[in-house]
């Protein structure tokens, strides 16, 4: 699953921070994380991310054995980045929701997976 070019983001991950690429010379933060800005083609690096956001669009799938939401979420950096919404009943999944990253364990010595969780509005 990991590149040389992504697997900052995977250490990172394990160490449960998530990161986003931000361009050098315009300053723009982009997802998915790429060598090149997508806006202005300069060179990117890599920076932590708070890991919260909010949700833009979901979609609840149930004719599955296993129940899930996908979802769009907007992360406070400005970036959306598609996403699982895990840690809350799917009928209570939102638009505008905040939400934080949660790294979910994967299969086998495969490093986890951010997905999102919503913040309790009383720890807010």
């Amino acid at each position: 699953m990991a590149t040389s070019e992504t697997q900052p983001f995977w250490d990172a991950a394990r160490e449960g921070t998530l990161l986003v690429k931000v361009c050098t010379a315009c300053g723009a933060a982009h997802w998915y994380p790429r060598a090149l800005c997508p806006f202005c083609f300069g060179a990117t690096a890599w920076k932590e991310s708070a890991g919260t956001g909010t949700i833009y669009s979901y979609s609840v799938m149930r004719r599955v054995p296993r129940p899930y939401a996908i979802a769009y979420v907007t992360l406070d950096e400005g970036v959306t980045m598609m996403t699982n919404v895990v840690g809350c009943e799917l009928d209570d999944v939102r638009i505008g929701m905040r939400v934080r990253v949660v790294f979910v364990p994967s299969a086998g010595d495969e490093p986890p997976l951010p997905m999102f969780s919503p913040i309790d509005a009383s720890t807010a």
